[in-house]
């Protein structure tokens, strides 16, 4: 009866933290970049990226709620937060592949949600200290986090002891979410093209993210952390919710240069247009590092977790 108490407290304070940490990270941090980008100086983007920080280890430290966090598992985040930040700087000047995007996403999906968000938002802020600090680093923060957290969310992580699958019908139910919502994509493409002279731009992004929301809704928690699945997870959110959230940043933070087309419609709608390459092979090559690396670097975090008895 006690083990049982505990564990109902235990989910309830899970759920008081994740409902924390949504509302920060989809309400309050968005109205931060918001006033950095229009209201705020532009040199002002250090201040922005520490206020997500800030925020972001507020929903994390309640993982210790009635206990003080043991010194391995704040090490573990500090270590994952390293490894992200120095694999990504090697790569970035040997070869041009995305391996910090495909480590975020493990690490949501091994740590959970919101240690997902926080390595995310720490690797990327530590990164441009070495690869260029802007106005493009609270978003750029604010992208990294989010990917981790929505696959803490989405994923239920597999025993290690268990071997990792390739099997289609694990991830039906989202993907036929996705298809759907290209379809749909394609169809207002054809009924109400506006001044649209191309399906690919905005309505790739705008109908995508809602056919990805629909999926992880559909299968949140439940996700198994399979080859394929982490696969298709990795390319359509880094497309997607990546991709997504960057252009508006590309749009927002080019505003103010010369020759540029302000803050409209039409300058979204050509930037949108202009990114699907790069968000392409963004995507492509962060599901490349994850179908290469993903099961082992989840198998060993999972050892990790219990050989030192951290849990989410």
């Amino acid at each position: 009866m006690a083990s049982k108490s505990a564990l109902t407290h235990y989910q309830a304070a899970a759920r008081k933290r994740r409902q924390l940490a949504a509302g920060l990270i989809f309400i309050v941090m968005p109205i931060i970049l918001f006033l950095y980008s229009f209201v705020f100086p532009k040199q002002s983007y250090l201040l922005a990226g520490f206020a997500i920080l800030l925020l972001t280890v507020l929903p994390f430290f309640m993982v210790f709620e009635r206990r003080k966090p043991k010194a391995r598992e704040l090490v573990l985040i500090a270590m994952l937060a390293a490894l992200v930040v120095s694999s990504h700087i090697v790569l970035h000047i040997f070869l041009p592949v995305q391996i910090g995007t495909a480590l975020i996403i493990l690490c949501g999906i091994s740590l959970g949600p919101e240690a997902g968000f926080l390595v995310g938002a720490l690797a990327r802020f530590v990164c441009n200290f070495y690869m260029g600090h802007g106005p493009w680093t609270p978003w750029q923060m604010f992208c990294w986090g989010i990917l981790g957290f929505l696959a803490g969310l989405a994923f239920h992580r597999t025993p290690c002891k268990q071997p990792l699958s390739r099997s289609f019908s694990l991830v039906l139910g989202p993907v036929i979410c996705l298809i759907s919502s290209f379809v749909a994509a394609y169809c207002s493409y054809l009924l109400f093209p506006g001044n649209d002279t191309s399906f690919w731009g905005w309505r790739l992004y705008l109908f995508g993210a809602v056919g990805l929301i629909a999926g992880v809704l559909v299968q949140r928690n439940r996700l198994s952390a399979d080859g394929l699945t982490l696969v298709l997870f990795t390319f359509f959110t880094t497309f997607i919710v990546y991709g997504g959230i960057m252009n508006l940043c590309a749009m927002v933070t080019s505003a103010v240069l010369p020759g540029s087309n302000g803050i409209s419609w039409k300058a979204l709608q050509l930037i949108y247009l202009s990114g699907v390459p790069y968000d392409f092979y963004h995507a492509f090559s962060a599901a490349l590092c994850v179908f290469f690396l993903g099961n082992g670097m989840i198998q060993k975090l999972e050892r990790i977790k219990i050989k030192y008895g951290i849990y989410r």
